[in-house]
């Protein structure tokens, strides 16, 4: 049985643009969103760098999502946004993914596919999971965002490494004490 919502490539892409290009460590040069296509299954060989200011400008847009303080504020977002894209969902089939939705219409732009299945994605998150696996770095001093695919989905730092050091901040911390 194939799993979507959350687990897609389509949320970790949303993750990875977002942190690239809203975050205070991100870079989005145009082969840093080269990248961030390539390793989220998307056809970044179509990519051209004339279009990045499209992949900066929805980085930038999905950020209030991942920083909604609840439910009906990340609602309103998505679907704002569902009304404002051209949308057009049907069944496709190509190598290597078999027979899977697109939402973009076929014709349509790699920016337009990117934006088209992200917000997707995200919605499938909402209706999955809602948004507790969704949100900013715990970390102080981390603004990246986040997407919780461990099956547990109590996770609240962008990766290990900010995990790491709060929790031996945190210890260091009560021994002081």
């Amino acid at each position: 049985m194939r799993i979507t919502g959350y687990k897609s490539h389509g949320v970790a892409a949303a993750v990875a643009l977002v942190n690239a290009v809203t975050s205070a460590d991100g870079d989005d040069s145009a082969d840093a969103l080269r990248e961030v296509l390539r390793g989220n299954g998307f056809f970044w060989h179509e990519f051209d760098a004339a279009d990045a200011g499209e992949f900066r400008q929805w980085g930038r847009t999905l950020r209030p999502f991942f920083e909604a303080a609840g439910l009906d504020e990340a609602m309103g977002l998505l679907n704002g946004l569902m009304l404002e894209l051209p949308l057009h969902p049907h069944l496709a089939e190509h190598d290597p993914h078999g027979v899977h939705m697109h939402y973009a219409p076929p014709s349509s732009r790699l920016p337009d596919r990117f934006r088209a299945t992200t917000l997707m994605h995200l919605a499938e998150l909402v209706v999955e999971h809602g948004i507790d696996r969704t949100g900013v770095c715990d970390a102080e001093g981390c603004d990246r965002v986040y997407a919780d695919t461990s099956r547990a989905g109590r996770r609240r730092f962008c990766s290990e490494a900010c995990a790491n050091r709060t929790n031996v901040a945190a210890f260091r911390a009560r021994r002081r004490g």
